[in-house]
């Protein structure tokens, strides 16, 4: 006896609005963490209370001291020590010094030079390291002025430093 197979007839599943689906899942989230805070309280009920935190502090704020001059000569030294006048005290233009303190090439130089001699000096072997690459600079207060920032100002420092240095000055 041969038979057909019978079709079973299904209900399709009912559709369900954002909000009805938004429920559902809130209602099976709320039963997960419920067994989680569970699972957790047996896991953690044979710990001892802990000891409060101790109190941390911060480490104290370590601030660089001076470098310490890295040429023997003293008009290097002298150059060197007007740039990191510069890099501290602040850089400007149209004035040896402003308000606030800061100071331009000739001032610093001045500022950092034992006597008015090693400033001088110091002054000629800047010009000639600025002159290098600027032909047209004709003192250092018109090349100062024409700068828009200090990084061409600490450069040239850092120049002259080494060539007053080579020719041990």
């Amino acid at each position: 006896m041969n038979t057909a197979p019978t079709k079973t007839e299904t209900a399709a599943p009912a559709e369900l609005d954002l909000d009805a689906r938004l429920a559902l899942v809130g209602a099976l989230m709320d039963e997960r963490l419920a067994l989680a805070n569970v699972a957790f309280e047996v896991d953690t009920a044979h710990i001892p209370a802990a000891d409060p935190l101790p109190e941390v502090t911060a480490p104290p704020i370590i601030t660089p001291g001076p470098v310490p001059c890295p040429y023997s000569t003293p008009l290097a030294a002298t150059l060197h020590l007007a740039r990191i006048r510069l890099e501290t005290g602040g850089w400007c233009t149209g004035a040896l010094r402003d308000e606030q303190g800061a100071a331009c090439l000739i001032g610093a130089i001045r500022a950092e030079a034992l006597s008015r001699d090693q400033a001088d000096d110091a002054c000629v072997v800047l010009l000639e390291a600025i002159q290098r690459d600027f032909a047209d600079a004709e003192t250092i207060p018109s090349w100062n002025d024409s700068q828009r920032g200090p990084r061409l100002a600490l450069l040239y420092l850092d120049r002259a430093a080494a060539l007053a240095h080579s020719r041990n000055q």
